[in-house]
């Protein structure tokens, strides 16, 4: 059990069927009347994300989240084949639980998912990737001036904002947390 004043950035918790994770909260103490805490809760399903308040002595549930390493198999229209590394089991997932994650997955890469009492709620590509640069605009000499970028798409069609200096063909490592370009590689 977890009491609402003992709430922090990422602790899962079950309340009203569901499971929620804290995404944003506030001890608040006023001048007058009963302290109390507000929060930002998401729920892990469905990835509704809501403004709450408790009282700081309510008490919750704590919610066990498993976590796998799995390798992205293939697509088969709708679904997405991810195998577990350990029983070599498959699973199928649709296309809202790793929209995310796809921009920057290839075949055969492994990614990281979340599950809730055996069910799989959420897939998250490695922190970083190497990805490479199928289509750009060309950069000129002289546009250097401001350190300006330009799109650029990759292999897993996700468009990302490079320096003028990437070119086709190049292979560059990108943050997947923000989507930016970190390096050449």
């Amino acid at each position: 059990m977890v009491t609402a004043g003992d709430f922090k950035k990422g602790v899962t918790f079950e309340m009203d069927g569901s499971v929620y994770v804290v995404v944003e909260f506030q001890h608040v103490k006023p001048g007058k009347g009963a302290a109390f805490v507000r929060t930002k809760i998401r729920n892990v399903m469905t990835g509704a994300v809501t403004e709450t308040t408790f009282s700081p002595n309510e008490k919750f549930p704590l919610a066990h989240i498993d976590t796998k390493e799995m390798q992205y198999l293939y697509s088969d229209g709708d679904l997405y084949y991810f195998m577990d590394l350990e029983s070599y089991e498959q699973i199928p997932l649709e296309y809202e639980k790793v929209e995310e994650a796809l921009k920057y997955l290839k075949e055969n890469d492994n990614a990281t998912i979340r599950f809730f009492k055996g069910e799989p709620f959420e897939v998250k590509a490695p922190n970083f990737v190497a990805l490479k640069v199928t289509q750009t605009e060309p950069g000129f000499k002289g546009d250097t001036a401001t350190g300006a970028n330009k799109p650029c798409t990759v292999e897993t069609e996700a468009t990302i904002m490079v320096p003028l200096f990437v070119n086709e063909g190049d292979t560059i490592r990108v943050d997947t947390r923000t989507g930016e370009y970190m390096e050449r590689v």
